[in-house]
């Protein structure tokens, strides 16, 4: 698991938005791309993260 102390000082590569840990991902507080962490290292690239679900037209 990812030390509190590394994630008070990571941001989200992509808007710089402060990040927080949601099971096993490196989740961003503002545009919410999920990063990966892979053997205790989080990997913070854009191109490795995986997009927010958008709802469906209509739902909430």
């Amino acid at each position: 698991m990812t030390d509190q102390d590394l994630l008070d000082i990571l941001a989200c590569p992509a808007c710089r938005a402060e990040v927080r840990m949601e099971g096993d991902k490196i989740v961003c507080s503002s545009c919410g791309l999920r990063f990966p962490v892979r053997d205790g290292i989080p990997i913070l690239l854009v191109d490795e993260a995986e997009r927010p679900a958008t709802p469906a037209p209509g739902r909430a």
